[in-house]
């Protein structure tokens, strides 16, 4: 049903009942007692149990077990060795045809240096075909004028100095309390809870008796559904299809030549050329020694340096005197450890037990709880009758079709406008209503919508 949340209006009342009434119910009367079509669709009705159900299936009751036959095993025939000579020639040897190797000729050729004595040519064409223009520079078309400041003020205020009226803030009031005197005398720490409160005596815990274990004198049910069930088929165990590994071949030496003995035929190598050095012959010409240094240089006359290094004198054969002044005038001190600065504890330790009584323990009256009722229900024993999860929801229930609100899309939905009541609703007729009811009349219903 469509809830209206907005409040009554007066606006669109303009005093007219409205009228349920089409223009399809006018001018197109009824044919008779012409009903829809019923649907084909069954309705969903529950089935009851019809009986237990059984545990065959079309597997169990169609599949016949046949019996199992062992694969036959064909046996692998001995090896026995061939008698005779083993052909060891190649198509290889038989086709290939020898010749002669000799070392690989370098297929890169020499460095050749073309050098000529002519002059190069450094200018390009560009510095050849390109000639300048003698061209003017052009004048500029901008007027030059000196900024002149506007003498009058600028007089356009702006929204905020317009709508801006200032007022003067009231201070709020201060919730500060007054100064007041603290109460002479003792403080009273008696609370209503102490004065008022009545000790009530604690009736001792209920404690429920323990049962005694009474063994069950049936016999102990230890088969499974799998033990009861299964049955093993009896068969003979799968044997292995791998065969025996054994040796192929002869334990005698190869005795023969290879494709590579008989074909290979080492060639000779010549040594490497040694590159002799020239020998060096010595120039005749006198070497020119002047240099830019030797001709500008203007010697000085200075005298040499005296050698720091002592002279040499005789070693000393006496015993070595290790006496230095920091021996002499090092004395070492005797220094004591220095003491711990810590303070003595001004709180002395106590000596006694500490006594673990707190407050809580002291105060702590102990009160014996009645232990609360248990609300649980007797143990019934359970009926063989399977249990009927039927409810009046289930079967009564129609699944009622979900509609959409016409307001959105009228002449999608195919619904006409026809008027709007004092509350602000727009009320929509359908085009094309669906004919219901026993004399199949069409009726069609103004359909509410949110506006």
């Amino acid at each position: 049903r469509h809830r209206c949340y907005h409040r009554t209006t007066k606006f669109y009342d303009d005093g007219v009942q409205p009228s349920h009434r089409t223009e399809y119910l006018e001018k197109y009367p009824g044919y008779g007692n012409v009903c829809p079509p019923e649907s084909c669709k069954p309705r969903p009705e529950f089935q009851e149990d019809r009986g237990r159900m059984d545990g065959t299936t079309t597997f169990k009751s169609d599949y016949l077990p046949y019996e199992i036959v062992t694969r036959p095993f064909r046996p692998q025939a001995e090896y026995r060795p061939k008698s005779g000579k083993i052909d060891l020639g190649t198509i290889y040897q038989r086709d290939y045809n020898p010749h002669k190797v000799g070392p690989v000729t370098l297929a890169r050729p020499r460095e050749r240096k073309h050098s000529s004595g002519a002059k190069v040519d450094t200018i390009p064409t560009y510095r050849d075909h390109y000639r300048l223009w003698k061209s003017q520079r052009t004048e500029s078309c901008k007027v030059e004028r000196e900024y002149e400041p506007p003498s009058a003020r600028f007089g356009n205020p702006s929204t905020f100095q317009d709508d801006y009226i200032p007022r003067q803030p009231n201070p709020p009031p201060s919730c500060k309390p007054c100064d007041s005197k603290l109460p002479e005398g003792p403080f009273d720490g008696n609370t209503i809870h102490r004065t008022a409160y009545v000790v009530h005596e604690m009736e001792p815990l209920f404690v429920r008796s323990r049962e005694e274990y009474k063994p069950s004198d049936q016999p102990f049910e230890d088969t499974t559904t799998h033990q009861r069930d299964f049955k093993g088929m009896p068969g003979e165990q799968a044997k292995s299809c791998k065969p025996e590994s054994r040796k192929l071949g002869s334990d005698d030496p190869f005795k023969g030549t290879t494709e590579f003995q008989d074909r290979y035929q080492p060639y000779l190598v010549t040594a490497p050329e040694f590159h002799k050095p020239r020998e060096y012959v010595p120039p005749t010409d006198k070497m020119d020694l002047k240099s830019t240094n030797r001709l500008d240089y203007i010697k000085h006359k200075v005298a040499p340096r005296v050698p720091i290094k002592p002279a040499p004198g005789r070693k000393n054969t006496g015993p070595f005197q290790g006496k230095t002044t920091t021996k002499e005038d090092y004395q070492p001190w005797s220094v004591c450890p220095q003491g711990l600065i810590k303070k003595e504890q001004e709180i002395q330790k106590p000596s006694g037990r500490f006594s673990s009584l707190t407050t809580f323990r002291s105060h702590y009256i102990p009160h014996q709880a009645n232990p609360p009722q248990s609300f649980k229900p007797v143990h019934t024993v359970a009926t063989a009758v399977p249990f009927k999860d039927e409810t009046l929801y289930r079967t009564e229930y129609t699944p009622k079709k979900q509609e959409v609100c016409p307001g959105q899309q009228p002449d999608a939905l195919g619904y006409v406008y026809v008027n709007t009541d004092s509350q602000g609703h727009k009320f929509y007729r359908q085009v094309s209503p669906e004919r219901s009811g026993l004399n199949c009349s069409p009726i069609p219903e103004e359909v509410p919508a949110v506006s």
